[in-house]
């Protein structure tokens, strides 16, 4: 067989990965422990395990989630590991008053973690003499069915086995829509703030206005002013909501179920009476929410698709600043930012650029709301050097050229649902044109969204891999990994309430 084809087949199967961010590297992780696969990670990066939420970071970037929920049932442990690394600790630990496990540690750790269990299951199976693991470095532009399973790169290489599993993350933002387009073909508008360089041009003094208000924006503006930019941040959003920050203290029991969330108005009119009870023991709303995380899969796998529409219509952006939250020392560094004048937040939108040789000029229409009500209900001409992107990762596949999946899509091998979120799948195992769970290819993370809805932290994505490598191994494609068995393993991985 010529150097163009590597047949990447074992007696126990082979699991071709593609993506080797923290999803990927997990998957791999736990395949190979299992032993019932051989195991191939696909990455076009030089280092498997870190990923754009990893290996993007900046020294100060932290954790949005303290260490304890940031296990992944892997030995040693990540609290173990930090204890041992040597790092300096003292900031997080100084904030969660000694607790290592409640520390928010920065983020660039994690994955170094990941990095360092793969780099050493790597090791330990290239010294076996018959390794079961390997990584390929490149870039996957196509996923084949026939005649076996298996992937095409970049350069021509093609890789087969019995199971491919769809690990790549988070997609890049997609610019909202607007009247003038065309401003987003200019070098003024940055589309993705985490692409290489994507920030090192901007003059230190300049506007620079950003689009969107969640946890990009705030990594977004962190980073900014760590580099040194003086210039005024002006952050725009329907909303104009920041995300709400982490506390300390309480625990609250897990109370929320399909019969007490049969619709979203029920449910977080149920949500609101248990923070209620909570506020009047003295426990922190926060706990509610945590309480809450564990069934969230299996209550919006019983909602019905317009009652999924109205959620997120109505309640998601009220949910997301609740459930993703910062870090308190996050927060303040943010605050300070807002209260020196140098970051305003404005609820509204835009409706209008004009491109010109040293700027561009911004209409917004208020909405009110939000941080900045000067201009409530009314105009607003906001002259900047650039335009970032903050709006954070797309997921409608249904246009998305991006290989391998618009082959994929065309091919019928995967459907985009209906509200934008991702890919149909069933349990874990993508769902094809006739609407027939698959029985090779797979999906983990964020692309998993319309079936689970809450997939992109990393308690949920370990407990979601967790179950489906078991699955998988056990040969229970029927319904791998489904959403209702997240609860227990979301709570035996300890990131549990």
């Amino acid at each position: 067989m010529g150097p163009e084809s590597e047949r990447e087949k074992g007696p126990r199967g082979t699991l071709i990965i593609v993506g080797g961010g923290f999803s990927g590297t997990l998957a791999a992780l736990l395949a190979h422990r299992r032993g019932a696969f051989d195991v191939v990670l696909v990455e076009r990066e030089a280092q498997a395990g870190l990923g754009l939420a990893y290996g993007a970071c900046d020294a100060h970037h932290v954790l949005n989630v303290p260490v304890v929920r940031m296990e992944l049932g892997l030995e040693p442990s990540f609290a173990t590991w930090l204890q041992a690394s040597g790092v300096d600790l003292e900031a997080a630990l100084a904030e969660a008053g000694g607790d290592l496990s409640q520390a928010f540690v920065p983020r660039a750790l994690f994955g170094a973690y990941v990095a360092t269990q793969w780099e050493a299951a790597l090791a330990e199976a290239q010294n076996a003499g018959a390794p079961r693991l390997r990584r390929v470095r490149g870039a996957v532009v196509e996923v084949r069915a026939q005649p076996m399973p298996g992937v095409v790169l970049a350069d021509g290489r093609r890789l087969t086995g019995t199971h491919v599993l769809l690990a790549t993350g988070n997609l890049p933002p997609k610019p909202p829509r607007c009247a003038d387009a065309a401003f987003y073909d200019t070098p003024r508008f940055i589309p993705d703030p985490w692409a290489r360089g994507a920030l090192t041009a901007l003059p230190p003094d300049a506007t620079v206005l950003l689009i969107g208000s969640g946890l990009t924006l705030v990594d977004v503006a962190l980073k900014l002013a760590a580099a040194g930019h003086r210039g005024p941040l002006v952050a725009v959003s329907r909303h104009g909501l920041l995300p709400q920050v982490h506390a300390a203290g309480g625990r609250f029991a897990a109370f929320l179920s399909p019969a007490l969330a049969p619709t979203p108005r029920a449910g977080l009119r149920a949500i609101r009476q248990a923070v209620a009870r909570a506020a009047a023991e003295g426990i922190p709303w926060q706990r509610v929410m945590d309480a809450v995380r564990p069934a969230i899969a299996t209550i919006w796998s019983h909602w019905t698709q317009p009652e999924k529409a109205r959620f997120l219509r109505h309640a998601r952006t009220y949910w997301d600043v609740h459930r993703h939250r910062m870090a308190p020392r996050v927060a303040d560094r943010l605050q300070a930012l807002i209260g020196s004048g140098q970051l305003r937040v404005v609820a509204g939108r835009i409706t209008g650029y004009r491109a010109g040789t040293d700027g561009v000029s911004i209409t917004l229409r208020h909405r009110g709301g939000g941080h900045d009500r000067s201009h409530d209900r009314g105009h607003e001409e906001v002259r900047a050097a650039a335009v970032i992107n903050c709006t954070g990762p797309r997921s409608d596949f249904a246009t998305l050229g991006l290989p391998p999946f618009a082959a994929l899509r065309d091919a019928g091998h995967i459907v985009p649902d209906a509200l934008g979120l991702g890919l149909e799948t069933r349990g874990c195992a993508l769902v094809d044109r006739y609407g027939a769970a698959s029985s090779w290819l797979h999906a983990v993370g964020p692309l998993t969204r319309p079936a689970w809805w809450e997939i992109t932290a990393v308690p949920e994505i370990a407990a979601q891999i967790h179950r489906l490598v078991e699955d998988l191994a056990d040969g229970t494609l029927s319904a791998p990994g489904v959403p209702a068995d997240l609860l227990v393993d979301f709570v035996n991985l300890g990131a549990g309430i």
